[in-house]
């Protein structure tokens, strides 16, 4: 007889949530700048090869990895956060433990943990976006931030404290359906391929799945995706009111409908490997503290 698995507990969800997060940093920073870029600056670059190819000419190769420090640490406890949301809520769902929830309830924990995540996915995100937005030459001349904690200093020196959260609202909006896409994308296709399967699902199947709920997350919530962006990058007040469909009108008055999906293609690529590492690291930590 083997021995029944020990149900992790809440603080191996919250270490297993963290792993996952900084493997998803590791794998896809750089493709994450380039999309950033493409986001916010439609007349530098001629799609997403030519700003990789300009950013390492004139910048060097880790140029790629700008802001990767508040993402390594801030997304590792912001995944962290995600997962252990996303089990407390499937767990809540549950009416009995170990209970299969329908795709639907999956998507509703999924979004219902998005929620819980943007407090701390806001700051965090808009950390990296100002440092990936900073152009300098080679030598990292012409940069205004040093490093996150010098972003957050002089943000905070500049607007306040308040200035840490801009964007708040719109990171709130996009991560809903973004997170219900997330965990379905991944539900789906990992019971797909684990149909009729007895044994735990393999790593690549694993990779697979959390693939897909990748690509899922990002075509489920793109537009949104910009508009944080560009408003997490600007300067000034903090905007107020109902911003998300005036920014819209903005990109579109400026570059046309295609604005509002600019960055896509290097999105969902990044999301192959990225969220396939996110969800195997996680899986397989959660088997190793069951064990």
């Amino acid at each position: 007889m083997t021995a029944e698995k020990k149900r992790p507990s809440a603080a191996a969800d919250f270490v297993a949530g963290n792993m996952s997060g900084m493997a998803q940093v590791i794998v896809g920073q750089p493709i994450d700048t380039i999309k950033v870029r493409l986001q916010l600056d439609h007349t530098r670059f001629n799609g997403a090869w030519d700003c990789a190819l300009q950013t390492i000419r004139k910048e060097g190769f880790f140029a790629l990895y700008k802001g990767m420090a508040s993402p390594l640490v801030g997304i590792g406890a912001v995944n962290a956060v995600l997962f252990a949301a996303n089990s407390s809520i499937k767990k809540a769902m549950q009416a009995y433990p170990g209970q299969t929830l329908s795709i639907g309830q999956i998507a509703i924990a999924g979004a219902g943990a998005g929620i819980v995540n943007s407090a701390l996915a806001s700051p965090v995100e808009l950390l990296k976006i100002k440092l990936q937005a900073q152009y300098s030459n080679e030598g990292g001349a012409g940069r205004q931030f040093k490093g996150p904690i010098d972003c957050a200093r002089q943000l905070i020196r500049n607007d306040g404290f308040s200035a840490l959260f801009r964007g708040m609202y719109v990171t709130i909006l996009r991560e809903i359906p973004a997170y219900a896409g997330f965990y379905s994308g991944f539900e789906v296709t990992k019971r797909y391929l684990t149909k009729g399967q007895e044994e735990d699902a393999t790593i690549l199947q694993l990779m697979a799945s959390g693939s897909v709920g990748g690509m899922s997350y990002w075509l489920a919530s793109y537009p949104l995706d910009v508009v944080k962006s560009v408003v997490q990058n600007q300067n000034g007040p903090l905007p107020r009111g109902l911003y998300v469909t005036r920014v819209m009108k903005e990109i579109v008055a400026r570059e046309g409908t295609a604005g509002l999906f600019r960055g896509l293609a290097p999105a969902v690529v990044r999301s192959i490997p990225a969220a396939g590492a996110t969800f195997t690291t996680y899986e397989l930590c959660m088997r190793a503290f069951s064990s």
